[in-house]
């Protein structure tokens, strides 16, 4: 039995991952590319400003130099994506009032909003604010945070993450949504959206770094500015304003009404909690707004497929980072994003080298360079809204953003444990490095909504992230130590930040082995005939089967 293994998995290697050997993956082009992109010229390549019109040429460029063909709308190289871009300027009103009395909250010290609707005054004047616990609507989990609760015209204001998060022994809410696994419910994007469900005309979140899994200074990173997809009026959004408040300021802000937000959290993890006015209290802003509507785009390339051409195996990564902002302590003020996601288009580019020098694939393969993941994935949810290619003919979605720079590890980091068969097939081939796959130590952070793989899945396509913010890797040089002090370094110090820069100090080893199972992953998809699906007890795997017909 041991033989048989063994020439199994010899057979293995000597088949997809044998011809993707005949190219290997290159870390001194991946740390060219890493260079250029977030070098100063490029400006922090932030939509709709000179920064992006520079990286679309750019982008055009490589994949032309590598003889692939154009992907995007009618047969060019690109997507319009049509984003609203607003900022908020300083404020003239903010705060709460309460008896009469004015108590000012100071942007970014206090609260961080933005705003998605298309005006030039962000306007509240006196709205309540109810509290919604961990504003979470679950029939299928029996949670509704709701009770029916009217939000129109007030000011919802809720916790992160899923009311399990924090939950002991005994709570209602212990291993409703997976324990510190965050689900959907327990992200911002899904707690700002329900809020405009119900009408409410804002939102506020309460900060908190081990429920959100970064820092204040990520909140207020994106310095008041938004972007969403241009929307007809009848679709935009109610919240008139929508954000975060600190964790002092939120604490304050509930003594004032007179209440605990401490004893509150607990109350939030019982099934029969209801929506706390902060009674006395109202919330208002006077807020000017600029505002414009910025035609960002996609760059999407394309190794046509011979047998069965229709059908698409896509690779993505973000183009877009944070652009320029406030100076930090050494004065930059570019968040040029070289880890996040420079890193994740070198490897794109490289994987679509080695795949082009290769043999003809029998499935078509899509190279997709998004645009705005950094403001809420809106690239790719708006082609996976308007596809190019038929998402029920799409094999799969794999999606390379941030990769560790620490070097060689033992293991691979697994996003989203239980989701899809992809994860057998990164197992299987990580052992042929000789290494094992951790799933994510850190599934309270929530980093399977939070790449460009998502909008994919929640429209049932099959996919795999490839990320290492999502736990600590187990290093050659230090063990699950170093892993550890790698992600909390990056995390605590430079996501989103203008040290987000390349150094001489990176060490690709690690990274390239990530890579190149990306690409053999690839190899083996787009050669094969089968249609990989998800596992028993995945959300999502309903929405694929639905289109099953589609795939005969």
């Amino acid at each position: 039995m041991l033989r048989r293994a063994a020439l199994f998995l010899s057979a293995l290697c000597l088949s997809a991952p044998a011809m993707a050997a005949d190219n290997p993956i290159d870390a001194g082009r991946i740390t060219e590319t890493v260079k250029t992109l977030a070098s100063d010229a490029f400006e922090g390549r932030a939509p709709g400003t000179p920064g992006e019109a520079k990286t679309i040429d750019y982008l055009i460029g490589r994949f032309k130099a590598l003889g692939l063909e154009p992907g995007g709308t009618d047969g060019g190289w690109t997507q319009d994506v049509p984003l609203l871009h607003t900022r908020l300027g300083t404020p003239a009103k903010l705060g709460t009032t309460r008896g009469g009395a004015f108590r000012p909250l100071t942007t970014g010290k206090d609260i961080y909003l933005s705003t998605l609707q298309p005006t030039d005054r962000a306007l509240v004047d006196g709205a309540p604010l109810v509290f919604v616990g961990y504003g979470v609507e679950a029939a299928e989990r029996g949670w509704d945070d709701f009770k029916g609760a009217d939000l129109k015209g007030k000011i919802a204001v809720f916790l992160i993450n899923d009311p399990d998060f924090e939950a002991v022994p005994g709570e209602d809410a212990v291993g409703r949504f997976g324990g510190r696994t965050m689900t959907y419910y327990g992200r911002w994007t899904y707690k700002f959206e329900e809020a405009a469900r119900r009408g409410a005309i804002g939102a506020l979140i309460v900060h908190d770094t081990a429920g959100v899994g970064y820092g204040w200074n990520v909140v207020v990173s994106a310095g008041g500015e938004n972007y969403g997809i241009v929307r007809p009026a009848h679709e935009v959004t109610s919240l008139k304003v929508q954000g975060w408040l600190s964790g002092d300021a939120s604490t304050a802000l509930f003594r004032d009404a007179g209440l605990d937000l401490a004893a509150l959290r607990v109350a939030a993890r019982r099934a029969d909690f209801r929506p706390v006015p902060l009674s006395g209290l109202s919330f208002s802003t006077d807020i000017p707004v600029t505002r414009e509507v910025v035609r960002s785009r996609n760059v999407l390339a394309r190794i046509p497929g011979t047998a069965r051409a229709q059908e698409t195996v896509m690779l993505g990564a973000h183009w877009d980072a944070y652009g320029i902002g406030a100076p930090d302590a050494q004065g930059r003020t570019i968040r040029a994003g070289a880890n996040d996601d420079a890193i994740g288009i070198a490897a794109l580019l490289e994987i679509a080298r080695a795949l082009k020098a290769g043999p003809p694939p029998a499935r078509s393969l899509v190279f997709a360079a998004w645009t705005a993941e950094e403001r809420g994935l809106l690239g790719s949810d708006y082609y996976a809204a308007n596809p190019i290619y038929p998402l029920d003919r799409t094999v799969a979605n794999l999606t390379v953003d941030v990769l560790q720079t620490a070097g060689r590890a033992r293991d691979v980091i697994l996003v989203g444990q239980g989701q899809t068969v992809l994860e057998d097939d990164l197992a299987r081939l990580a052992a042929t490095q000789g290494r094992t796959v951790t799933p994510e130590n850190l599934p309270e952070r929530g980093l399977f909504y939070r790449a460009d793989h998502f909008p994919f899945a929640k429209r049932g396509v099959p996919v795999l992230l490839m990320m290492s913010l999502a736990g600590a890797s187990d290093m050659v040089d230090g063990g699950r130590a170093a892993g550890q002090r790698w992600v909390d370094d990056y995390t605590g110090r430079c996501y989103h930040q203008p040290c987000d820069a390349w150094t001489p100090d990176w060490n690709l080893d690690g990274a390239v082995m990530d890579i190149d199972l990306v690409r053999r992953l690839a190899v083996e998809l787009a050669g094969s005939s089968r249609w990989p699906g998800w596992k028993d007890g995945s959300e999502f795997k309903a929405l694929r089967e639905r289109s099953a017909a589609a795939r005969k």
